[in-house]
């Protein structure tokens, strides 16, 4: 019989493996926006949760902040055109930068994506398509690829927006070329394992997700026309779906639940469900909405209702999952933008700059409290992050932290 101590030793030493191979990444550990918080704050004072520290030197970017608990924050910004990567200790000390290289200096310029950091190794990808690895304790560069240049990628409007996905050895970015479409790369040495032309369109600042069947893993992302299905370990394309708008623009992470798949685009497109096969080969459209049409935030699955900021139609919309009907709509602060959720409230980030905790309620939602964020520059853009009982708001060259427990 093992003593009580190897027992406890090797408890510890699972969990540290276990934590260590999870990926901290865009809108939480599944990339829903769920955060699994327990004890947060209900309501807020007027002025906001308490702020316990910001740093304002972070130059020009869009993407959020990636929090590995108990360990570092990772954040990248730009200055002068060029891209670095942050690291900071949880009390808000910088632990060190590391350059990676071009950034976007046209509309809106800046770093888009957010730091993806898996097994002791931070990712990032720039807007001129260059994926670059970091160790994560010392920053230092491990390897690189240019999509561009290696893999006959092409460029966006606004500069490739995608935040990478990871799962086992493998890093899935879409590259957008005709031949090398969708590509996955070993996270290790950043060679190719497997490219796949999909359906030969551009990238669509798309971040996209992984669906796990007991059959296999499949690939959805969002191209200039189309949302794609691929098997995640060989790259075969198993479907295609057309969806449109007037800039290509598609830039939210589809959300999968119990065999069914929402994908949803700006700019008046609206949303789609799909009814996946239970081998992930084939699908069935279920309903479409075009009133929830959010651009770029992101949207929540909360208790069977879909919550979202619009774009046309702006203000917060709840959908129901099964059937694609509004329930609810609130103008707010007629502003589109991001959300969250965690302890079973919804958090918004607007355009505004105004962060709001809203409460789901049987006939819709209601909102509690709401403050504007004192720091930062340009746009409201990046989607906040919580970890640990800390709100991580990042406002172009600024990150604010807050307290936002019981």
């Amino acid at each position: 019989m093992k003593s009580p101590f190897i027992l406890f030793f090797s408890l510890v030493l699972f969990t540290n493996i276990i934590l260590a191979q999870e990926a901290s990444q865009w809108r939480g550990k599944d990339r829903d926006g769920i955060y699994d918080e327990k004890g947060l704050l209900k309501s807020w004072p007027a002025e906001g949760p308490k702020l316990l520290w910001h740093y304002d030197n972070l130059g020009d970017g869009h993407g959020s902040a990636s929090v590995v608990a108990h360990e570092k924050i990772y954040v990248a910004g730009a200055a002068n055109g060029k891209g670095s990567l942050f690291a900071f200790t949880l009390d808000g000390k910088l632990a060190w930068s590391s350059p990676y290289g071009d950034e976007w200096t046209e509309s809106f310029p800046g770093t888009r994506t957010t730091p993806l950091v898996n097994d002791g190794k931070v990712y990032i990808m720039s807007a001129l398509g260059k994926i670059a690895c970091f160790s994560s304790d010392l920053g230092k560069q491990l390897w690189s690829v240019d999509i561009m240049k290696d893999y006959d990628g092409r460029n966006i409007t606004w500069g490739v927006t995608e935040n990478l996905l990871i799962d086992g050895d493998k890093l899935f970015c879409t590259a957008g070329g005709v031949k090398n479409n969708v590509i996955a790369l070993n996270k290790n040495t950043g060679k190719l394992i497997w490219s796949n032309p999909g359906n030969g369109e551009v990238s669509a600042y798309c971040s996209p997700m992984l669906i796990t069947l007991p059959a296999r893993k499949i690939v959805v992302t969002m191209t200039e026309k189309s949302i794609l299905g691929l098997d995640a370990e060989t790259g075969k394309k198993l479907w295609s779906q057309e969806q449109t708008n007037q800039w290509a623009v598609h830039a939210n992470t589809p959300i999968y639940n119990n065999g069914y798949l929402y994908c949803v685009s700006g700019y008046g497109c609206g949303g789609v469900m799909l009814k996946l096969s239970a081998d992930g080969t084939s699908f069935e459209k279920a309903w479409k909405n075009a009133s929830l049409d959010s651009r770029m935030g992101g949207m929540v699955l909360l208790n069977g209702k879909i919550y979202g900021l619009g774009d046309q139609i702006k203000g917060l919309h709840c959908i129901d999952w099964k059937t694609g009907n509004e329930l609810a709509f609130d103008k707010m602060n007629n502003k589109f933008g991001s959300i969250i959720s965690a302890d079973g409230m919804i958090y918004t980030y607007d355009e505004s700059g105004e962060v709001a905790l809203i409460e789901p309620i049987l006939t819709g939602f209601k909102k509690i409290s709401g403050f504007k964020v004192p720091f930062g520059s340009a746009q409201h853009w990046a989607h906040p992050v919580i970890e640990n009982g800390r709100l991580y708001v990042r406002h172009g060259n600024s990150l604010m932290v807050y307290d936002i427990r019981k």
